[in-house]
């Protein structure tokens, strides 16, 4: 079985930063882009970031300059370093891995952290 867990969400006035990682772990044989999503109450799950196993990016347009992921492969982890926070960033940030291929069925499906607060206040 594989579980995304997410760690590091809290409150955080505007202006500061936080630090969000998310880690995978079960019975991996292989993980795809995995990537950050947030839903703030009221509105529809966006991108936040992603990242490709070859480290490749992709931001989304409201968090470009301010936010940057990366990844550790040989920890099936990855981490979400957020600056310049504002309070439209509040939101449940979600990890969220494309493929996951486990040793046991060697097959892949993507997968869903049950989310982690984040709160900005003004």
């Amino acid at each position: 079985q594989v579980q995304l867990v997410e760690s590091g969400g809290g409150l955080v006035q505007a202006g500061g930063s936080l630090k969000l990682s998310c880690t995978a772990s079960g019975s991996i044989f292989s993980i795809d882009t995995m990537g950050w999503y947030r839903q703030a109450t009221g509105k529809q799950r966006e991108l936040v970031a992603s990242i490709g196993t070859r480290g490749f990016t992709n931001y989304g347009d409201s968090v470009k300059g301010r936010f940057t992921i990366s990844r550790d492969n040989a920890r099936n982890t990855i981490h979400l370093q957020m600056n310049s926070l504002k309070p439209d960033d509040t939101a449940v940030y979600y990890c969220h891995a494309e493929s996951i291929v486990t040793t046991t069925t060697m097959m892949g499906r993507p997968y869903w952290g049950r989310g982690t607060q984040v709160t900005v206040s003004s």
